[in-house]
């Protein structure tokens, strides 16, 4: 079968005919229908070494995955062939106190996961190929009625994790806030659309790009800024000289984090979703009384049931580019580029099914 690989760090992925898998005892094979280009792969693909990362190339690429059920190991029960299902991202060990919460994004015993601190996609073979190996059933997820794998795919990570970043501010989130969005890529254009469906505050959101500006309009934003010296100003006077009740900077540069600070409200929030690499420097005076900063991973598998179900309801639609699988890296270079409206969104073409 056709594969994406990252064969080593710091190069660009190929496409490559490996192995079709074979699931072993209680493992899931799944028929890829979608599996989404994320921004973060390409700091897999350019800014790590050797060593780096407790796993390394060479593997499939794609931690963002739906399709359908193509074959079950020995004494896989609850799924069934052909079942349309998602794919929960992070493979925890499954024993550990966070993982029997369903935390497996915050495992704390990863040398005893299939590979520390990753997942298909990351470190493990992942969706960007015919077939994907899930190594464990807990993993995969129905879909409900009305959702279909290719906009499936882009909810497992660019919807959930928005969606867990909004419940952990929800209480700040009440008809009188306000919540800004920095960044309408793959993950904030359905941030805003979560921020719409769960809660009743004002969205703001900010990007450069006159077309993402349109998107987060389109997605439900009240009003959408472009960056610059005066943008928070902008947003105190827009919520009556107070700032925002809760910041989800989804692209985390150190100008990014900094506009993040400087327009936060008093006793609000700041999550650092994106993984841009820049910090924030915290004293005393440099950000307002009492704003809690912090980072989130992904989300859990009970989230992702609660985002699909919301996808499924019509209240979160991805905003997709689609390429076949023969077209992969491109979608890497687009993204890349920043030429990708929403989400870029593989479909293999053997495995579509409209």
């Amino acid at each position: 079968m056709k594969a994406l690989r990252l064969m080593s760090w710091k190069s660009e992925p190929e496409l490559v005919d490996v192995p079709e898998p074979e699931p072993g005892p209680g493992e899931v094979v799944i028929q890829v229908g979608a599996a989404g280009a994320c921004h973060s792969d390409l700091h897999l693909m350019h800014d790590f070494d050797d060593g780096a990362l407790p796993w390394a190339p060479p593997f499939t690429l794609g931690h963002e995955n739906a399709g359908w059920v193509h074959a079950l190991g020995a004494g896989v029960q609850g799924l069934e062939i052909g079942q349309p299902v998602a794919v929960v991202g992070a493979w925890g060990c499954g024993i550990c106190a966070h993982c029997r919460d369903g935390l497996e994004t915050y495992c704390e015993r990863p040398d005893l996961a299939p590979v520390p601190g990753g997942g298909g996609g990351l470190g493990l073979d992942g969706g960007m190929a015919e077939y994907l190996l899930v190594p464990a059933a807990r993993h995969v997820v129905p879909l409900p009625d009305g959702l279909d794998p290719v906009h499936a795919a882009p909810l497992t990570d660019a919807g959930l994790t928005p969606y867990h970043a909004v419940r952990r501010s929800q209480a700040k989130l009440g008809p009188t806030s306000t919540a800004v969005v920095i960044g309408v890529g793959g993950l904030g254009h359905l941030g805003i659309q979560v921020l719409r469906a769960t809660t009743a505050a004002r969205v703001i959101a900010v990007d450069p790009r006159e077309s993402a500006r349109d998107l987060a309009k389109d997605c439900g934003a009240d009003l959408a800024l472009a960056p610059g010296p005066d943008l928070a100003a902008e947003i105190r006077e827009a919520t009556g000289g107070v700032g925002a009740d809760v910041v989800l900077d989804c692209v985390g540069s150190d100008e990014t984090l900094a506009a993040s600070a400087a327009c936060a409200r008093q006793l609000g929030d700041v999550t650092i979703v994106g993984i841009a690499g820049g910090t924030l420097p915290i004293s005393f005076f440099s950000i307002p009384y009492e704003v809690s900063v912090q980072t989130t991973y992904w989300g859990n598998r009970a989230e992702l049931v609660e985002v699909l179900d919301l996808g499924a309801r019509g209240l979160l639609k991805p905003e997709t580019t689609i390429y076949t699988l023969d077209d992969a890296a491109q979608a890497y270079a687009d993204l890349a580029h920043g030429t990708v409206s929403g989400r870029a969104v593989v479909v293999p073409t053997d495995s579509f099914r409209p």
